[in-house]
């Protein structure tokens, strides 16, 4: 190729000398100028036909190089995976021996151990069945003797529950006879009994049982330093029950009323319409006369509470009260006397403890965080020694472990000497028990 470049250029050269010659020859001709600049137009013609020759010749070289180049490197690569893929095959048949020969190993190892553990548990079961042979004997003779003696004591409580039945059914007997008796002087007595609408008939026996009533409800709900029965005022009223409440409610007066005159005869069959309109018009001017007396005696300013309590004992009255009278509600409310019955009563003295029990829980509630605290500090105490108990016994399992191991190995030891199993060799070797426990270990 560079030769072929030195041969254009030494062309090149020569026919730039011819040129010159002609050009010294022509010099008084018109057209140098003209001939000088066609001869070198040609030349540079020439000489990029030239070198386009050049260069189509040199690619048509390296692409015959190319082609060849990669001939030869496939057939190299095919070789290569061939001598590649007879190897990776010895290799498998290689290994498929190896294989073949470890398991073949160790079926024969894993079989010898497991016939030397079938015969060592064949004879721990052998031992075990009789321990446990002898154990069920004992256990069952226990038992048996147990048994005769429940037996015997069943016999003795059975013999005397036979004696305590007879004698009950004997004393009952004798009981249903005097009951009996008692029943017939009560149905002789039946005829004497005055009803209760007749033994309400009197105002004293009213209150009385409106008394006892309330008594009943206050003392089951509120607790004994809550409240007073019969409690003094200071301006020497005396009310039936006072409610000593936590501020700023205070003392609440409770005062039982009971107006059935009126009452009963607004609903007496035998009274006309203009009778009953009479008595319900009395029956008003009873309740709001027990309104104004409760508002004026028991509501003291600064004393008492700005509201007192009237107690009606029948719930007859009380829904007479609030479901056909609502300005006599409607007054009592403006006097600040609430109207209740039993059942409204134990609500609001359901309230009225719910409250005690919450104001005493405020007072308390110092000593309630230093008990907690205390609590806190002997739950943490016992947390850790709850810890320390624990490390102790795990510490005291492992050892426990340890030494059954030691004691199998001396069990084993002792088996061998008896079976003469030890060699001679190893009978000098692992004399010392305790260097041996630590290797084994």
């Amino acid at each position: 190729m560079n030769m072929l470049i030195a041969v254009l250029a030494a062309v090149a050269l020569v026919t730039c000398f011819l040129v010159l010659l002609r050009i010294n020859r022509r010099q008084d001709s018109g057209d140098l100028a003209r001939l000088l600049e066609e001869k070198h137009r040609a030349m540079i013609a020439d000489l990029h036909g030239g070198l386009d020759r050049h260069a189509d010749r040199l690619s048509s070289v390296q692409a015959e190089n190319a082609e060849r180049l990669r001939a030869v490197v496939s057939t190299e690569l095919n070789q290569t995976r061939d001598s590649m893929q007879s190897l990776t095959l010895s290799l498998q048949a290689k290994l498929d021996e190896m294989r073949l020969l470890v398991i073949s190993s160790l079926h024969e190892t894993l079989t010898g151990q497991a016939k030397h553990n079938q015969d060592l548990l064949q004879g721990l079961m052998q031992q075990t069945t009789a321990q446990l042979t002898s154990s069920i004997e004992s256990l069952t003779k226990i038992v048996e003797t147990r048994l005769l003696e429940i037996n015997g004591k069943v016999t003795e409580r059975l013999d005397e529950g036979f004696k305590k039945t007879n004698e009950t059914f004997a004393n009952v007997m004798a009981r249903l006879a005097t009951i009996d008796e008692a029943q017939r002087k009560i149905d002789g007595l039946t005829t004497n009994v005055v009803s209760l609408q007749e033994l309400l008939g009197d105002k004293r026996s009213r209150g009385a049982f409106g008394e006892v009533q309330l008594d009943n409800l206050v003392r089951n709900i509120l607790p004994p330093q809550s409240y007073m029965m019969q409690h003094t005022l200071p301006n020497g009223s005396r009310v039936d029950c006072a409610l000593f409440l936590p501020p700023p409610t205070g003392t609440v007066a409770v005062d039982s009323k009971f107006p059935m005159e009126n009452y009963h005869r607004m609903f007496e069959p035998d009274s006309s319409d203009a009778e009953r309109v009479i008595a319900q018009r009395q029956f008003k001017i009873d309740v709001k006369h027990h309104i104004d007396d409760i508002g004026n005696k028991y509501i003291i300013p600064d004393v008492t509470s700005d509201g007192a309590v009237m107690f009606v004992p029948a719930e007859a009255v009380f829904a007479e009260i609030h479901g056909h009278h609502g300005d006599v509600v409607e007054y009592a409310m403006r006097k600040r006397v609430w109207i209740v019955s039993p059942t409204t009563l134990m609500a609001i003295l359901n309230t009225a403890r719910a409250v005690i029990k919450d104001v005493e829980t405020r007072r308390q509630v110092h000593i309630i965080k230093e008990n907690l605290g205390q609590l806190g500090k002997e739950f943490m105490r016992f947390d850790k020694r709850m810890k320390n108990l624990s490390d102790h016994i795990r510490q005291a399992h492992e050892d426990a472990e340890q030494v059954q191991i030691t004691s199998q190995k001396i069990s084993n030891r002792f088996a061998k000497i008896e079976a003469v199993e030890l060699k001679p060799d190893e009978n000098l070797e692992r004399l010392p028990g305790v260097e041996n426990d630590e290797e084994d270990n």
